[in-house]
C-alpha cells in the first residue's frame, strides 16, 4: 500500500494537470466572449449549461462522483460567465443602467410627503434630511406616499424601512417592488419614546395610553409596571394628536419629544422604550432615475429560479467583483404561494466598473432584477 507521502505526490501531479486544463479552458472562454461580443449574443445560456451538466455527469461511473462533477462544473461555468461579463464590460458593451448621476438633489423648490401626522418620526427624519424650511405635507398610509410621488404631487417621499429592534418595515419593501420609484438617500433617527400628557397632567393621573402597536411593544417593560389601558393607534403622532384634542389629564400618548412640541403636550416621562440603541432608518424616495455621484450604497431586488444553487450563483457576483453585501431580506411574492423576492443592499456606485459587471451578471441569471436606488 502506498504511504501518505506518495499519495499526496500523486494528488499534486493531478492538481497541476487540472490547473493547466482550467487555464486552457478559460482561454477558450475568452474566445467565446469575443464571439458573443461580435454577434451580440447573451453570455448566459441556461439550456446549453443544463445539457453540459448532464453530459459530464454521464461520463462518471459512480453516483457520488456524478454529483461531485455536477457541482464542480457548475462552479467552472459560473466563473467562465463572470470572465465573459468582465470582458464585455472592458470592451465597452454596457448593460442597460438608465440612471443619471447628479451632484446634488434639487430640494430648493421640492415638495416632500411623509406618512403620519405632524410630530411623526417620519417628519423628524424629513426635517433632519431636508431642513425645517422644506415644503411638505402628510398622508395617512405608506401607499398614499408612494402614489404621491408616482403621480407628481410630491418630488420626494420619506418612508421608514428598518428599525434596529423591530426589524424591517415589510410593507415598504413590497411597495418598492411595486412602484417605479427610486431611493436617493437615507436618514437614521434615534427613537426615544416619551410619555406625553396635556399641560398640568401628572403620572398618577394617567389611566389610558395611546400609541402605535410597535411603540407599545418597545415600551412594554415600562408599561407593565402601571395598571393602564393600552390602545393601539395607526401612528404615534395620531396618538399625540388625540390626547391634545381630548384635553383629558387621564389620557397619555407614547410619542416623540418632537410630537410634544408640535401639539403643546408635556413630557411626563422620557425614554420609556427599553432599548437605548433603538433607531429607525428612513429612505428618501423619488420617481426620477437619478443617483448622487458620491453615492456609496446600492439597493436591488430580484427573484431566482426554483433550482438548487440559484441564489448562491446570483450572490457570487458580489464576491467575484469584491463588492460588500450589507443586507439581504426575502419577502413573499403576493398571489404566488411559496415564492419569494430578495432584497439586497451592497456597497458601491453605479458608475463603478465592478458594480456594472456584477449587475450585468445578476441581470442575466436572476429573474426581474430591479435597481431600487444608489444613495
Amino acid at each position: 500500500m502506498a504511504d501518505l507521502v506518495e499519495l499526496r505526490e500523486k494528488l499534486d501531479e493531478i492538481d497541476e494537470q487540472i490547473v493547466a486544463l482550467y487555464e486552457k479552458r478559460m482561454d477558450v472562454c475568452k474566445e467565446v466572449a469575443a464571439y458573443k461580443i461580435g454577434a451580440g449574443k447573451k453570455v448566459f445560456d441556461r439550456q446549453r449549461e443544463q445539457e453540459k451538466l448532464a453530459k459530464v455527469k454521464s461520463l462518471t461511473h459512480d453516483d457520488f462522483y456524478a454529483r461531485g462533477v455536477e457541482e464542480l462544473f457548475e462552479q467552472i461555468m459560473s466563473v467562465s460567465r463572470k470572465l465573459q461579463y468582465k470582458l464585455l464590460t472592458e470592451s465597452g458593451v454596457q448593460g442597460r443602467l438608465p440612471f443619471i448621476g447628479v451632484d446634488e438633489l434639487e430640494i430648493l423648490k421640492a415638495r416632500v410627503v411623509f406618512q403620519g401626522a405632524d410630530g411623526a418620526y417620519s417628519q423628524a427624519a424629513m426635517m433632519k434630511y431636508f431642513g425645517d424650511k422644506i415644503n411638505s405635507f402628510h398622508v395617512d398610509t405608506f401607499r398614499e406616499a408612494m402614489e404621491a410621488i408616482d403621480e407628481g404631487a410630491a418630488d420626494f417621499a420619506v418612508l421608514p424601512i428598518e428599525n434596529s429592534t423591530a426589524g424591517i418595515v415589510s410593507e415598504n419593501y413590497d411597495l418598492l417592488a411595486e412602484f417605479e420609484d427610486y431611493i436617493v438617500g437615507e436618514q437614521i433617527i434615534k427613537i426615544e419614546h416619551c410619555l406625553l400628557g396635556v399641560p398640568g397632567a401628572k403620572l398618577e393621573d394617567v389611566k389610558t395610553v395611546y400609541s402605535h402597536p410597535q411603540s407599545l411593544m418597545q415600551s412594554a417593560k415600562y408599561l407593565q409596571d402601571h395598571d393602564w389601558q393600552l390602545i393601539s393607534m395607526q401612528n404615534n403622532a395620531f396618538a399625540a394628536q388625540k390626547v391634545q384634542k381630548d384635553g383629558r389629564v387621564d389620557q397619555a400618548a407614547i410619542a416623540s419629544e418632537h410630537a410634544a412640541q408640535i401639539y403643546g403636550l408635556e413630557v411626563l416621562k422620557k425614554g420609556v422604550n427599553q432599548s437605548d440603541s433603538n433607531s429607525t432608518r428612513f429612505i428618501i424616495v423619488t420617481n426620477q432615475r437619478i443617483f448622487l455621484k458620491n453615492a456609496k450604497k446600492i439597493s436591488i431586488c430580484f427573484e431566482v429560479p426554483h433550482e438548487s444553487g440559484s441564489l448562491y450563483h446570483v450572490l457570487s457576483h458580489f464576491i467575484y467583483n469584491d463588492l460588500n453585501m450589507t443586507r439581504i431580506y426575502s419577502r413573499p411574492i403576493p398571489e404566488r404561494s411559496w415564492e419569494y423576492r430578495f432584497f439586497v443592499d451592497f456597497e458601491g456606485n453605479l458608475a463603478d466598473e465592478a458594480v456594472k459587471n456584477a449587475l450585468r451578471g445578476i441581470r442575466e441569471e436572476a429573474i426581474g432584477l430591479r435597481i431600487l436606488g444608489n444613495y
